[in-house]
């Protein structure tokens, strides 16, 4: 099995910045892997949020993730900053497939690539429900 090459700044549609912290780092003096995904949450969130399609605090419509992923390519450490790369892959009725890619600094290329899929519900009934059209339309503009 061939393993995918590391995807480009060109390959997002969306970004954020975020910078590392000193509690990033584990034994090894990297990022541990699992800041990767609070990365990847942090970008995806803070996007809806700033598009005006996710109010956590009172909003009837939640996304709950039912699947993620992560592809390591290159080691990150504090005190890089990292800029999330955000696109959509897939919109369904009710879900959506986030692809976020993770920059070092300057670099151009990927220094980790992942997924988070989330599944659209009520937030009393925790049922899935389709895709309210506001999300709809955020989403369609960063879609790939």
């Amino acid at each position: 099995m061939t393993r995918p090459a590391a995807g480009t700044r060109a390959d997002y549609r969306a970004f954020r910045t975020i910078p590392t912290r000193w509690m990033d780092n584990d034994v090894y003096g990297h990022m541990n892997n699992v800041v990767h995904y609070s990365l990847f949450d942090t970008a995806v969130n803070g996007w809806l949020v700033e598009q005006g399609v996710l109010d956590f605090h009172g909003g009837d419509q939640i996304g709950l993730v039912v699947e993620t992923g992560c592809r390591y390519f290159s080691e990150m450490a504090f005190p890089d900053v990292v800029a999330a790369g955000l696109r959509v892959a897939r919109i369904g009725s009710s879900s959506v497939r986030y692809e976020v890619g993770l920059f070092r600094n300057e670099e151009e290329t990927a220094a980790a690539e992942g997924f988070f899929i989330h599944v659209y519900v009520n937030r009393e009934s925790r049922r899935p429900q389709p895709l309210n059209e506001k999300l709809r339309s955020a989403l369609e503009g960063i879609s790939a």
